[in-house]
């Protein structure tokens, strides 16, 4: 792995038109070895479509999008909180995506539910993660300051404003960055704002902070 994934949150950005170039062997079985890893430590269904061109809605891939053919299913048995274990997922697959040189498009919204639904015997799918050659590698979305989107008790170490900083580098829906993150000690809550993407996003928001701030570093408060 020539990227870490802590360089990998800087350098990832969400690309909708990738080139038709077929998927490089050893790179789609180092992506699906990941899957197979991420499924046993979330314990969650993702899995591995390729040359499918019918994972986006019609009208968003015929006016957004190029070369759509390979993406990962966020599926799951259906449990109590399992968004948020898709999200912390989602991130992690997508950051390794681009370790390996692949780049993602994470879509919680326009996929075409009905085609993508078919192609898993998972109960419950919340969305797909798009990925392969960019025609470019997108760029980096408007952000929030650290002030907006946190708040700590007393002088904030180090650790924290990491965390907080790599948590504004994660992907939300339409770029919205809806999470406010406090810290107390070493403690930490997130509080994300309501919709059908609320789980994902915490969980995705969750991930990137841990890598930002170090998992030792600190606990949830839940």
């Amino acid at each position: 792995m020539n990227m870490t994934m802590q360089q990998a949150m800087k350098e990832r950005h969400t690309v909708r038109k990738f080139t038709d170039q077929t998927i490089d062997e050893q790179q789609l079985a180092d992506l699906k070895k990941r899957v197979d890893e991420d499924n046993r430590r979330y314990d969650v269904d993702i899995s591995v479509e390729t040359d499918q061109t019918n994972g986006v809605s019609g009208i968003i891939r015929l006016l957004m999008t190029k070369n759509v053919r390979n993406y990962l299913i966020l599926a799951s048995p259906d449990r109590s909180n399992v968004d948020v274990a898709l999200g912390e997922a989602a991130s992690d697959l997508m950051l390794y995506a681009k370790t390996i040189g692949l780049d993602t498009w994470y879509i919680g919204g326009t996929w075409n539910r009905k085609s993508v639904e078919s192609e898993t015997s998972a109960q419950h799918v919340i969305g797909i993660i798009v990925f392969g050659y960019g025609e470019n590698h997108g760029k980096p979305h408007a952000s929030k300051t650290v002030q907006q989107v946190s708040k700590y008790k007393g002088e904030a170490p180090q650790w924290f404003v990491n965390g907080v900083q790599a948590a504004l580098l994660a992907p939300t829906p339409l770029n919205k960055q809806p999470f406010f993150i406090t810290g107390k000690g070493n403690a930490v809550s997130i509080q994300v704002d309501g919709g059908i993407f609320k789980g994902a996003d915490e969980g995705i928001v969750r991930h990137h902070f841990e890598l930002g701030a170090g998992k030792h570093s600190f606990s949830w408060k839940l």
